[in-house]
Formats: structure tokens, C-alpha cells, sequence
């Protein structure tokens, strides 16, 4: 059937696809080299079969001839039914007639102005991206920190807050990792890159993509755990919450990666054509209708305890507060990866990248702002915390002042 290309760089798909059938052609090759007798040996005259870079020739005897179509490549070779003929002479195999250059017509490429803009393109989304993550790890870290220093703030909510805060934190930096260990030398193939720090970069990067999906997921089931206990929280959950968020990814990926060394070891393990993936895909998606689900239930049970006319107005207004932060965090939920979860890798390529790589790397950003710099209860303990120390160092300076002055 035609190689349709449709990974992430396609220009490797071509080059796989070659690859695949050198293999296949070569392997051909030492299993004939094995036989009693075939053309090549004594008594048997005739050429060997041969991969000349392009097709694969099978042996014949002296005097007949092969023949071949184009490599059937979509978007790559026109479709042709011209045949390139090779005969078997007492000196070897015969030139292709007619050459490949003529017999297997290219599809129309961009000009360069279309290559410029492509390369200019792709340039402008890494600096984006790189600006997004690096701004987002500076929020996380800081929020992190906040959550850390200040006793009052230590609780259930807050924790799961933290262990969110570091999956997208280990998500950026395995961003940044990634783009070092494959693009740092432009002078490395990387249609054929296999190396362990390949490996272990793509590793890291899935199971930060995983964990960062399901602490997402954990979010969801804490704020709807809260709405159904009626804003009490209940220490003993935060155990499981820990074993979904960092347990189900570990396994998850432990699972590809023996699947990817038993059966699909090669290259870098970054191709999205190969069923394996899947390993990687189905509990991404899992997580992802999951808490799509979360959030059309947590939004029908604020609805309803706000139309409640035994609700309080405090609660009422506490109620809205917790519906206006569910709103602002669709984004959070991962609702807007619905749109892209069931159509192929290689539909809608352009916004794919746009969403997962430019508003993907200001996600962290956003959780950290709407968590953290935006909490009344953490702007509370700040200023709090603020006024202690600056009459703290108010003292100290009195203090400091009355002794030279008593000295």
C-alpha cells in the first residue's frame, strides 16, 4: 500500500520507509547466500540480488532481465506505470532503463520562499513555546515555594495544589531536555537517531506529559470530592490521590518501554505512527473524557446548590466564586484536547501545535496565577506574613538605635 506520511517529521517517514525496504532486501540476500545453489555460486551462472538505494532486484539467471515500478510514496512520487528494466548480463546487472530521474515523476514541492517560511514557522513556535515554559517555570517555582514557607497554608487542597504545580514544572523542563538531546547538533540524523539519552529524554518527556494529565485528572476528583462532602476533606484519600497522579504514569510507561524494546526498538521512540504508541494514548485519553465528565458534573451540582432555596447567602456567594473558577479552568480540565483526541496525528497539524506547544507551555502559568497568586487566602498569609516582618525589622532598628544612644 502507498506510505502515507504522517508523522511528526515526515522527511524521516521517506527516509524509514527506504530503510525498511533495504532491510527486507537484504535479508533476502543472506538467506540466498545460504541456499546450495543460486545464480552466483559454481554451475550457476547469473546476478545476484542486489538494492541498488532504490529498489531491491532479485537474482536471474544470464540473459532475462527485472522489472520494477516507482516506490509508491504518496505526496513524494507521482503515480506512474512506468517500468524501470534491468537485464542480467555476463558482466553484472545492466544500468535502469529508463533512469529513475525519468521514469518516477516528483510531486510539485514549495519553492524556497514556501521552505523559508516553513523554517521561519517553525523558528517563531519554539521561541514562543520556550518564552511560555520559561515564564511558567518561574510561576510554579515561586507558588511552590509560597505553598512550602507558610504553615497556614499546609493542607489537603494545597498539597495536591504542590504535587500539580510539580507536573507541570517536570513538564517544561522535559520540554527544554528534549530539545537538547535532539536538537541541540545539527549535524546528527535524527531520521535514524537510537541512542540510550535519545531514549531516556523520550521516556521522561511521556511520563511528564502522563502525570501531568492525571494530577489534572486528581484536581477534578478533589474539587467534586469537596462538593460532595460538602467542603470537608478527608486526609485518607490524599494516598490514592498520590497513586493515580504519580503510580498510573509510572506504569503506564514502564509498560510502553518494555514494549518499545520487545517489539518496536528503533529509532528515537518519538514517531507517532506506530500502533505502540497507543500504550501512550489510550490513558491520556482516558484522563481526558474523564475529567470532561468531572466538569459537566461539578457545574450541575454548583447550578443546583445555587438555585437551592435553603442556601445561604454566604454560601450562595461561595458557590458562585468556586462556579466562576470552574469556568476559568475549562483549559485546566483539558477540555480543549477534546477537539483533537480522536482525529489522526496528521489532521489539523498547524493548530495541533498550536494549542499542545504555545498555549500548552502557559498552562503552568495559569494554574499558578489562578491557584496561588490569585488565592485570597494566600494574598491573606503574604501580607500577613509582610506586616510581621516589617515591624519586625521596625524593632530591630529601635532596638539598635537605643542602644548606641544608651552606650
Amino acid at each position: 500500500p502507498p506510505l502515507k506520511v504522517r508523522a511528526t517529521h515526515p522527511d524521516c517517514s521517506i527516509v524509514l520507509y527506504f530503510q525498511e525496504q533495504e532491510a527486507k532486501c537484504l535479508e533476502i540476500i543472506r538467506s540466498e547466500s545460504q541456499m546450495p545453489a543460486h545464480p552466483g555460486r559454481p554451475g550457476q551462472q547469473g546476478c545476484l540480488t542486489e538494492w541498488d538505494g532504490v529498489s531491491c532486484w532479485s537474482a536471474v539467471p544470464v540473459g532475462q532481465s527485472r522489472a520494477v515500478t516507482c516506490p509508491n510514496i504518496l505526496h513524494i512520487f507521482k503515480k506512474s506505470k512506468a517500468l524501470i528494466q534491468r537485464n542480467c548480463t555476463e558482466s553484472g546487472w545492466s544500468f535502469p532503463s529508463p533512469p529513475y530521474y525519468n521514469a518516477c515523476e516528483l510531486e510539485a514541492i514549495g519553492s524556497n520562499n514556501d521552505t523559508e517560511a516553513k523554517a521561519s514557522y517553525f523558528v517563531t513556535m519554539k521561541v514562543l513555546y520556550t518564552c511560555g515554559y520559561s515564564t511558567s517555570l518561574a510561576a510554579l517555582f515561586l507558588a511552590v515555594g509560597i505553598f512550602s514557607c507558610f504553615r497556614k497554608l499546609y493542607c489537603t487542597r494545597n498539597f495536591i495544589h504542590i504535587h500539580f504545580f510539580t507536573s507541570f514544572i517536570l513538564r517544561g523542563a522535559a520540554v527544554f531536555i528534549k530539545d537538547a538531546v535532539l536538537f541541540s547538533d545539527e549535524s546528527i540524523d535524527h531520521c535514524t537517531m537510537s541512542t540510550v539519552n535519545c531514549k531516556a529524554a523520550i521516556t521522561f518527556f511521556q511520563y511528564s506529559v502522563l502525570a501531568n494529565f492525571y494530577w489534572l485528572l486528581v484536581e477534578g476528583m478533589y474539587l467534586q470530592t469537596l462538593l460532595l462532602l460538602t467542603f470537608t476533606s478527608d486526609k485518607r484519600y490524599i494516598w490514592w490521590y498520590i497513586l493515580i497522579g504519580w503510580g498510573v504514569p509510572m506504569l503506564t510507561v514502564c509498560v510502553w518501554v518494555v514494549t518499545r524494546l520487545q517489539y518496536d526498538n528503533h529509532g528515537c521512540w518519538d514517531d507517532y505512527t506506530s500502533l505502540y504508541w497507543w500504550v501512550i494514548k489510550a490513558p491520556i485519553l482516558l484522563a481526558i473524557f474523564v475529567n470532561f465528565l468531572i466538569f459537566l458534573n461539578v457545574t450541575r451540582m454548583l447550578a443546583q446548590k445555587i438555585r437551592s432555596p435553603g442556601i445561604s447567602k454566604n454560601y450562595k456567594q461561595q458557590y458562585m466564586r468556586l462556579t466562576k473558577s470552574t469556568l476559568l479552568l475549562i483549559p485546566l480540565f483539558g477540555v480543549h484536547y477534546v477537539v483533537f483526541a480522536l482525529f489522526p496525528e496528521h489532521i489539523g497539524v498547524d493548530a495541533r501545535l498550536y494549542f499542545e506547544l504555545v498555549l500548552g507551555s502557559y498552562q503552568g502559568f495559569l494554574v499558578a496565577l489562578l491557584y496561588c497568586f490569585l488565592n485570597g487566602e494566600v494574598q491573606a498569609e503574604i501580607k500577613r506574613n509582610w506586616g510581621k516582618w516589617q515591624s519586625s525589622m521596625e524593632s530591630n532598628v529601635f532596638n539598635l538605635a537605643t542602644q548606641d544612644f544608651t552606650a
